[in-house]
Parts: C-alpha cells; sequence; structure tokens
C-alpha cells in the first residue's frame, strides 16, 4: 500500500506508534509496514548503539530483511548522541520517503524523540565540547548531587522537572545555560513544543499493568539466557566503561555490577526486572501527558496480528481523510 503523499489533503501525514517497553510494538509494526509498503523509522535511545543488541531489544537480521529498520546503529557506545542529533537523522529519512510516495512510520518508546519529531526542538545552542568537559569536571569533583545543586541554582525551573540522577539532562540545562545565558526552561516554555510539521495519527499500545509486567520478565530471562552477559562483557572488554552513558542502560548497568562482583546472579535479575518495571512506568506517565495519542488496549491472549489488523484498520481511516483531492 503506498500513499501519494503528494496528493493528500493533509499537511504531511506521518502514524506514529509508540508504548512502553515490552508491550509487543516491535511484531505489530512489522505487520503494519508491510502492509503500508513502508520502512520502520526507528524513536529508541539505546538502539542507536552499535554493538548493543540484545540488551536494547534491536530487531534481528531477519526482521530488518522483512521490512527496512531505520536510526539504528548511528554511533559507538562512546560517542555522543542526543534528541536535535536524532531528530535532523529521521528527517532526513522522512523527506525521503516522502519523495518515494510512501508513508513515514514511526515506532519506539523514547518519548522525547517522538515529542521532538511532531512538534519541534527548542532552539537551545548544540552542545560544546570545552564546556561539556568542563561540567563533567564538575561531576567529578561534586557528583551528581553537585551537579544538580548548580542546576537548582541557576535555573530552579529546569531542575525541579529532572531527576537528580537524569545526568545527562542535568548537564545539558547547565550548558545551555554558559553557552546562552538564557535558562533552558525559559526556552521550553517560550517553544511549547508548538511547531505543526506534519499531519500525525499517534496510537499507543498498552496492556494491563500485571500482563506488562509479566512480559518485561519474560523478555528479560530471554536476554539473560540468550547472551546479553556476554554481549556485556564484550562491551567491556573493548574498552567502553560502565561510566557511560550508553553502559548506564537498563541491564548493561546492572550485569556490569554483576561482572565487578558487587552483588551476584540473583540480585542482579532482581534490580533488573524492577528497574525495568520502574522504566516502564515512567514511559507510560510520559506518553499519557502527550496530546493526541490513541491507546490500543491489548488484550490478554490477543495476537500481535489480531492488533496488527485494528491499527491498520485506524490508519487507513486517517489516510481516507487525508487521500486525493
Amino acid at each position: 500500500m503506498t500513499m501519494p503523499v503528494e496528493m493528500a489533503r493533509c499537511h504531511r501525514p506521518l502514524v506514529v506508534l509508540l508504548g512502553p517497553t515490552a508491550v509487543g510494538k516491535s511484531r505489530v509494526a512489522i505487520q503494519v509496514a508491510k502492509h503500508l509498503n513502508t520502512e520502520i523509522l526507528t524513536a529508541d535511545s539505546r538502539q542507536v548503539y552499535r554493538g548493543m543488541d540484545i540488551g536494547t531489544d534491536k530487531p534481528t537480521a531477519v526482521d530488518q530483511q522483512v521490512v527496512p529498520h531505520r536510526l539504528l546503529d548511528l554511533v559507538n557506545p562512546d560517542e555522543a548522541f542526543n534528541t536535535g542529533w536524532y531528530r535532523r537523522t529521521a528527517l532526513e529519512h522522512i523527506e525521503r520517503l516522502y519523495a518515494a510516495g510512501r508513508l513515514p512510520f514511526v515506532v519506539g518508546g523514547t518519548g522525547l524523540y517522538i515529542r521532538t519529531l511532531i512538534r519541534g526542538l527548542c532552539p537551545a545552542p548544540q552542545a560544546d565540547p570545552i564546556v561539556r568537559a568542563d561540567l563533567k569536571k564538575l561531576r567529578e569533583q561534586a557528583g551528581r548531587t553537585g551537579l544538580y545543586a548548580e542546576l537548582m541554582r541557576v535555573d530552579p525551573a529546569a531542575a525541579v522537572r529532572l531527576h537528580p540522577n537524569d545526568e545527562s539532562k542535568v548537564m545539558r540545562a547547565l550548558e545551555v545555560y554558559r553557552l546562552s545565558g538564557r535558562l533552558m526552561s525559559e526556552m521550553q516554555a517560550e517553544h511549547r513544543f508548538q511547531e505543526a510539521p506534519f499531519s500525525s495519527l499517534l496510537i499507543g499500545l498498552h496492556r494491563t499493568t500485571e500482563t506488562l509486567y509479566r512480559r518485561i520478565d519474560e523478555r528479560i530471562d530471554w536476554q539473560l539466557t540468550h547472551g546479553m552477559v556476554e554481549e556485556t562483557r564484550a562491551l567491556l572488554k573493548r574498552g567502553y566503561g560502565r561510566e557511560l552513558g550508553s553502559m548506564k542502560g537498563l541491564g548493561y548497568r546492572h550485569i556490569g555490577a554483576y561482572l565487578a562482583n558487587e552483588y551476584d546472579a540473583t540480585e542482579m535479575v532482581r534490580l533488573f526486572k524492577r528497574d525495568t518495571r520502574r522504566f516502564a512506568k515512567r514511559q507510560m506517565t510520559w506518553f499519557r501527558k502527550e496530546p493526541g495519542v490513541e491507546w490500543f488496549l491489548i488484550d490478554e491472549g490477543e495476537s500481535s496480528e489480531q492488533v496488527g489488523q485494528r491499527i491498520i484498520g485506524r490508519i487507513e481511516e486517517f489516510l481516507q481523510g487525508c487521500g486525493p483531492q
């Protein structure tokens, strides 16, 4: 199914499939993308790292042969990557799909990537390596607590919206202030993510909490029996240390601590599962606040094919409203 994008009534149609980790987006997305004869543009802040496959639940080589997946394996684990870079790269793929007369289809669970893609990006200054190095020195000297205290001093409105342990975002807010002399909170308030570069259909997948948590546990069990420990060990041997943001991701930090003998395997699994459930809860909190999401509850026992057919039906309704004039 190829959509005549250039003849669409609505402005630059885009479909987004979102939801928390382990909800079942990947299998549904492949079915939908095949029906639409399009590609999957991934919105996942961890799948951008090369060599981090099992722990990020990256689509398999077979899946990528069935449907092309873009925005994967963009940087090495020790290389910087941010929302602005994601948005620029995603827009390039979107323009390519429009030129080919195909509907852009974004799939993922990183809410900030999705929001900035469909609502624009706050015009803050780009990252500066010198300022970032100074902030890293502050982090080394004063710890995360000191870094957060500095943000609370210069931009309390931004600080109260961030967790003290969210080091990358705390550091980014401080970097913006040092580069521009302006507060990140003020810039975001002015921008308010009010751009509308696309006519977007946002479809969210969710399950009951009990079912989602069971699926999280089952997926982690699968990851741990299919090489995630070995993958983490190999990354560490290649020099990707535990201090890297990429290596602090779910699972990798837990396995890294286990390999460093900070706790045993049982405790590693317990913390990995606990923190992943907490992460899924935070994802849902974010997505619930996102305006315009149409939620599809996946019933117990409902197959990905059945869910896919429901979503395809909704997309077709959306496209009819964007059909030829």
